[in-house]
């Protein structure tokens, strides 16, 4: 018995050993990621959501505190402990989507106290959301806002004549990267969606306003900015043009390259369409995302989307993609205003996405920013 006792100190001693210390792990997910000196939350979120891989994905809206409809005809903004998600379904969405428009172009179309929008965003982290941030930028050559398509691109990268007021707008939102942080004094982990859309001509960073080649240097060019000049360590960066591809290879047609992108995305509104829409078009991008996310060691998500239609099913229909065979999708975030409010049509199809067993909202998310050991 002692001999047996001997050999089984030795065996659990031997598997202690031979076990990844939490570093270790940590160092494995940092070299999967854009930035390998990415801190530590950083890192386990994306690990975490990478873990939760066709398990469930996490609901999120755009500016979901802020912005809302209290009818067909009457919008809300602003109105405190106001969410059209919590009012309908009792949850607050698992993800909080922000915009640095209000910090790089404090006076535009839609003016915010920045103050608020941190509180907002606090408030968020709290609640145990992942955090998310687009970038609508004010065109930086003629100070107009993001749809006057004049040329701007080949201005404002390296060499051309508004490359430091870039940098000076990218400076802006590293200084609030890194001031947000928890009670810990740890970083808060955001994940980045610079230049969405870009396959369309909607935007001055459009399909039509500049070359593949300058779009992907824009891309490249923003990420080792922020990363390795102003060393902002707490971003995840997401890729998301419109839904203009049916391939991989048109969906890569201005992609930067894997050491740039830690999140493969679209944002799609056209294909969900009640009426006009093809929702076996969505479902075929949504497998071609799933693909290249499993291949490549990224996430998947549809990054935008929504409806304001009057489509009492629209949400089940969403919901037959993400249940779809080849289809395993991290997250999913509908813009501000694009959901049901309470007495909506869609209202009771809202509740029933929210309690299937694959989309989590905040009362079920799990701690994102904790590395279990024990389940490694």
């Amino acid at each position: 018995m002692k001999r047996i006792c001997t050999y089984i100190v030795v065996i659990v001693c031997a598997l202690v050993a031979c076990a990844p210390s939490h570093q270790q792990v940590l160092k494995n997910i940092r070299e999967g990621l854009v930035d390998k000196q990415t801190t530590d939350l950083t890192a386990i979120l994306f690990y975490n959501l990478k873990q939760m891989t066709g398990k469930r994905v996490v609901y999120g809206q755009h500016n979901y505190e802020m912005d809302g409809f209290a009818s067909d005809t009457t919008r809300w903004r602003d109105e405190a402990n106001r969410c059209d998600a919590y009012d309908v379904t009792g949850a607050y969405p698992g993800m909080a989507s922000f915009d640095f428009l209000h910090f790089t172009n404090p006076t535009s179309w839609e003016t915010k106290d920045l103050g608020y929008i941190k509180d907002k965003f606090y408030a968020a982290y709290e609640r145990g959301n992942i955090l998310t941030f687009c970038w609508h930028y004010y065109n930086p050559v003629t100070g107009n806002n993001f749809y006057d398509t004049t040329r701007v691109v080949e201005h404002i990268l390296p060499g051309g004549s508004h490359h430091e007021t870039f940098k000076s707008d990218l400076r802006i939102i590293a200084d609030f990267a890194k001031s947000v942080k928890n009670s810990k004094g740890e970083a808060i982990p955001i994940i980045f969606r610079p230049w969405h859309e870009f396959d369309g001509n909607w935007f001055w960073w459009g399909r039509n306003h500049c070359t593949a080649e300058q779009f992907k240097n824009l891309y490249r060019f923003t990420v080792t900015y922020l990363r390795d000049s102003l060393h902002v360590h707490n971003f995840l960066y997401a890729f998301s043009p419109d839904c203009g591809f049916t391939t991989e290879e048109e969906y890569l047609e201005r992609y930067p390259g894997d050491e740039f992108v830690d999140v493969v995305g679209m944002d799609n509104y056209w294909d969900l369409r009640p009426v006009e829409g093809d929702i076996q078009q969505a479902l075929l991008k949504a497998r071609i995302l799933t693909k290249y996310a499993k291949q490549h060691h990224k996430l998947a998500a549809i990054t935008e989307t929504g409806t304001q239609s009057r489509d009492s099913l629209w949400f089940s229909k969403l919901l037959g993609i993400l249940h779809a065979d080849g289809v395993e999708l991290n997250y999913l975030c509908t813009w501000a205003g694009f959901a049901p409010y309470k007495g909506h049509p869609a209202a009771a199809d809202f509740c029933k996405f929210k309690n299937d067993t694959l989309i989590l909202f905040a009362d079920e998310s799990p701690d994102w920013y904790t590395l279990k050991m024990s389940e490694k």
